[in-house]
């Protein structure tokens, strides 16, 4: 029995919940009876069944004596479901293999405890780092309280962002936006500055090519409520909110206003002029949001960087060469002296859409 080969498949159907399963980890399941696949499931939204006892309902009788792969430790805790653990049990699963203990210090170990107690042998760590990579924002949110932040940019071979004018329509082709697009919908919300708003009037929506897409929480930075009353982020028909980011102490009638029209207020300490960015991290955090994804401009995702929120950068390089120097660049304002003073970046990883070549890695 190759138990690498059934992990990798439990990671795969875990995939399917991504963008439904928040704030809880996307899991996948399968079980193994003899050599052969009996049952598969995943987790498919909060709120739903497990991915393991989604597998065993697809299984059956035939989960008894089998072995069950699962790429996050079982809970054997009450939440919204009963503990999975009781369940495994009862269906009578005689092997469990675990990807990686559950990070969340209050049920870290416990399921796998109670299963070994309970006469389940127990095979741990195969396709660790893959399950820790699936859910990283998973294991950042339960260990922090503070959301996993990826930064997100698209520019010029040159550095560019934006034209002197402020056009950044397009500077990366349809295959790089769907992409976006995707990691919109995976995650909990969405960050710009009102410049941003200001310049394209953007909706910060999630469209997918197939299927139903979530939209992410709208979060604005807008130290002095300076958004316009007609932004599209204020009259969208979606299931999720806009939140406005403002300075303390800020204008009331224009607060009660835009409250009126729809926007969620929440104010924030600033640093010359400008909201502190993890100061809003734990606002954030505190209102349950596990991912953000910011999207810029130039000078939000300087102030990102600087702040030392960001855990994971997706730059978006078009071929394409402004050829000046007077648009607008992916960080703005003052930076280092010295090279060695750099971000440095690891785990690069580089992916190609159509022309566009997409740099990921992560931040020391």
């Amino acid at each position: 029995m190759d138990d690498k080969y059934y992990m990798e498949m439990a990671l795969e159907l875990a995939l399917k919940g991504r963008g439904f399963t928040s704030p809880n980890p996307m899991v996948g399941a399968v079980i193994v009876k003899d050599g052969k696949l009996v049952g598969s499931g995943y987790h498919r939204a909060v709120g739903r069944p497990h991915a393991e006892v989604d597998a065993i309902d697809d299984a059956g009788d035939g989960a008894k004596g089998a072995a069950l792969y699962v790429n996050l430790e079982p809970c054997n805790h009450t939440g919204r479901t009963p503990p999975c653990t009781h369940q495994i049990l009862q269906a009578g699963i005689r092997r469990i293999v675990v990807a990686m203990k559950d990070p969340n210090t209050e049920v870290k170990g416990g399921g796998i405890d109670f299963l070994k107690k309970h006469g389940i042998h127990v095979t741990l760590g195969v396709c660790e780092e893959k399950a820790k990579r699936l859910n990283e924002i998973f294991v950042k949110y339960v260990s922090t309280k503070r959301p996993f932040v990826i930064l997100k940019c698209a520019a010029t071979l040159d550095g560019w962002i934006a034209t002197r004018s402020g056009d950044s329509k397009w500077v990366t082709n349809e295959y790089s936006r769907g992409f976006v697009h995707e990691i919109r919908h995976a995650v909990d919300a969405i960050l710009v500055g009102i410049n941003t708003v200001h310049a394209d009037d953007p909706s910060l929506t999630a469209r997918l090519d197939h299927g139903q897409a979530k939209d992410p929480i709208r979060i604005i930075l807008d130290t002095h409520l300076a958004i316009a009353a007609d932004a599209k982020v204020l009259r969208l028909k979606s299931d999720s909110d806009t939140i406005l980011v403002a300075g303390e102490g800020v204008n009331k009638e224009k607060k009660t206003a835009l409250e009126k029209n729809g926007a969620r207020i929440i104010e924030s300490p600033t640093e010359n002029d400008l909201i502190e960015m993890d100061y809003l991290m734990g606002q954030l955090g505190e209102l349950g949001i596990t991912s953000l994804l910011i999207e810029g401009g130039g000078r939000v995702i300087a102030s990102a960087l600087n702040a030392e929120i960001v855990d994971k950068i997706l730059f978006f390089y078009a071929p394409k060469i402004l050829g000046g120097d007077d648009g607008i660049s992916i960080c703005r304002g003052e930076g280092p002296d010295a090279m060695s003073d750099c971000i440095s970046v690891r785990d690069i990883s580089v992916q190609r859409f159509g022309d566009d070549v997409m740099i990921e890695g992560y931040i020391l």
